[in-house]
């Protein structure tokens, strides 16, 4: 079966020119550093994400301004901003919305109204998305991949843009529900957020440490965020980038196919690669960084910047890389390095 396509924009939107693309970008990324210091890698990355359409999973040790980035994110733009605090008693109903029964009191007549949830917004910060359990976090896949949710048979189409940030703590995994496969996929990036350098630590204890409290400022709507990402989708890619993209994503698999052979350390150590819809999140994420740097087409570089965001999480190891103390990280890598530019 195919895999389908991430759900497209409207077509009545128009496509915003490289240059207005770009200065969107370049406000939003000014907007989020009067709040952030430093983590410019990070937040390339999620504004890559949000740009190109697709959603992010921020993993992080805790007090690293995980949610602080997604909260600034929402300030910085005329979008709906809605955050769920995921924990285990969380219920699909408690985030999608439930239909609830109403009696006229003049007539005596009854009729069955939905409430919606917090799942209908624009920005959606899924805190501690491993805290609750797979029931609640599959609530998640059908609005994330098709911008609707379905109650009692009944589709609800949900607001344009969508972007869900969801957050997740790497040490703690008591209590903790590990994302299924199915679920990780649907996020484009996942970021990981490192520590400060000694100077960005230095900058982050003089300036929190006072009365001053720095907001973003509004500089985008849902209408320009919407043409901006139409513009990505339009960014040209040539022949020999398409073909690296999906030369790095069958590389990941163990299994030979059609004759092609993975790299020895991808034999040894991964029990499956990623699919197709890693291919697709390639070629968007390198689109909308070629975007965020002001040019008109995609670059080997490109590709090559987002493949660990983009790989990451789809790459799962077997038992001998656990055992060789080897994380999906390294081997994702590895691969990056192992496969040529040019076939």
């Amino acid at each position: 079966m195919p895999v389908q396509p991430p759900a497209s924009v409207p077509t009545s939107v128009t496509p915003f020119g490289l240059e207005e693309a770009s200065r969107l970008a370049a406000a939003l990324d000014h907007e989020l550093h009067r709040v952030i210091v430093g983590q410019q890698a990070v937040i390339d990355q999620i504004l890559i994400a949000f740009l190109a359409g697709g959603h992010c999973l921020l993993r992080g040790v805790p007090g690293l301004a995980k949610t602080l980035i997604i909260k600034t994110l929402a300030q910085a733009v005329h979008l709906q901003f809605s955050r769920i605090q995921f924990t285990p008693d969380l219920m699909p109903a408690d985030i999608i919305g439930t239909e609830v029964i109403e009696e006229d009191r003049a007539t005596g007549t009854r009729s069955v109204r939905f409430i919606r949830g917090p799942l209908f917004a624009n920005i959606i910060l899924a805190d501690e998305i491993n805290r609750t359990p797979p029931k609640t976090q599959a609530a998640l896949l059908e609005a994330m991949q098709e911008y609707q949710v379905t109650v009692g048979g009944v589709r609800y189409a949900l607001e344009r843009p969508l972007f869900v940030l969801a957050t997740q703590n790497p040490i703690e995994q008591e209590g903790t529900y590990p994302l299924p496969e199915a679920q990780l996929d649907r996020f484009m990036l996942n970021v990981v957020i490192e520590y400060p350098s000694a100077d960005e630590e230095r900058a982050i204890l003089a300036a929190t440490t006072t009365s001053a409290a720095p907001e973003a400022t509004a500089v985008a709507s849902a209408e320009a965020i919407e043409r901006a990402r139409m513009l990505v989708r339009e960014v040209p890619a040539a022949a020999n980038v398409i073909d690296y993209a999906a030369r790095l994503v069958r590389a990941s698999r163990p299994q030979a196919v059609e004759g092609e052979a993975a790299p020895e350390f991808v034999r040894q150590w991964v029990r499956w690669g990623a699919g197709p819809r890693a291919g697709q999140a390639l070629l968007l994420a390198a689109k909308a960084r070629a975007v965020l740097q002001g040019r008109p087409a995609v670059s080997l570089d490109d590709i090559r910047h987002v493949a660990a965001p983009v790989l990451r999480h789809r790459v799962l190891i077997n038992f001998q890389a656990e055992a060789d103390g080897i994380d999906a990280e390294t081997v994702v890598r590895r691969l990056i390095e192992a496969v040529p530019a040019h076939g």
